[in-house]
């Protein structure tokens, strides 16, 4: 198989052992790939793969066609068009991935969109409702929303009955995260100005989150999931956080373990598939790249300004 290598920083591609799928497993011939943070900081040594997760060839997400079953696994889903998340090896024309951490790609999705889908849509959904236990009709305020994980995370919002309050660098994708579902989209400088929200999913860091805690409303959830640009370090007003019995936490995919993703991919079947199906969510792709073009991928997706995915494609 042809894979991306991380090598000494760098970026190459290298032919390797095609991988055989183990018990349980099933070998994914990939067609698309998406980018996130988490690849910037694998390249950069900071964010390592977890156990049994190739170490040099990054990539969490990926779509494409079961090419191989391993032993306990049923021959009826070879063919079948799935994406997942992984802990690594997504980046390459080939992938194991145990069985039931597959999701089902709908015939909405085009290959571009499947592959931009799993680990942004799971981690918002696993975030939103696993973790903040959303409810129709709350105010959730959302940072870094024009990204992956933000604009899918506006989409789920809306989906549930709840009320998605974008916040953005700049207005330039406004009228879009709009479209997608957000009630309003704000600046940094204004969400002090906003009503009690009752959930906050942080995409961006001590930045956004300095001013998200002047408006929580009482027994108000905040979920980290991401730092961005923000900074990890906030000072918090822990009184505030007392006495409106605020819960704060923090959530990760990559470190789960096998059965703890299982889940999530399969509260992912149940609750959004079906909403993916009937055209009712979309994966907004900045820009695709082939695979030979993934140092201009990872150029592209550093960038800010963008709305939604990059996609690395093997066809």
């Amino acid at each position: 198989m042809r894979a991306v290598v991380i090598d000494s920083g760098e970026l190459v591609i290298q032919e390797r052992p095609t991988p055989t799928p183990g018990e349980g497993d099933v070998l994914v011939r990939v067609e698309a790939a998406g980018l996130n943070a988490a690849d910037l900081l694998q390249r950069l040594g900071l964010y390592p793969a977890p156990p049994g997760a190739p170490a040099d060839i990054p990539g969490m997400e990926l779509a494409g066609v079961v090419e191989a079953v391993g032993p306990g696994v049923t021959r009826d889903v070879l063919g079948r068009r799935v994406c997942a998340v992984v802990g690594g090896g997504a980046q390459a024309t080939h992938c194991v991935v145990p069985f039931e951490h597959l999701i089902s790609v709908p015939d909405a999705f085009d290959t571009v969109a499947a592959g931009g889908f799993a680990e942004t849509f799971s981690t918002a959904l696993d975030a939103l409702v696993t973790q903040a236990s959303l409810a129709a009709n709350e105010r959730v305020l959302i940072s870094g929303a024009a990204g992956g994980v933000g604009s899918a995370a506006v989409q789920i919002a809306a989906s549930f009955g709840a009320t998605p309050i974008a916040v953005v660098r700049d207005l330039v994708h406004a009228d879009a995260l709009r479209e997608l579902g957000a009630s309003a989209v704000v600046m940094l400088d204004q969400v002090d100005s906003l009503e009690p929200v009752d959930v906050v999913l942080e995409l961006v860091g001590a930045a956004h989150l300095e001013h998200a805690q002047r408006v929580l409303a009482r027994h108000a959830r905040v979920v980290i999931i991401g730092v961005g640009s923000g900074g990890s370090r906030v000072e918090l007003d822990l009184l505030g956080i007392m006495t409106k019995r605020v819960v704060l936490t923090g959530s990760t995919l990559r470190a789960r373990s096998r059965g703890e993703k299982a889940d999530v991919a399969a509260l992912v079947e149940r609750d959004l598939i079906p909403l993916a199906a009937a055209g009712s969510l979309r994966v907004p792709v900045a820009a695709t790249f082939l695979l030979d073009e993934v140092v201009s991928a990872y150029d592209a997706f550093a960038q800010r300004g963008k709305l939604g995915k990059i996609v690395l494609t093997t066809l």
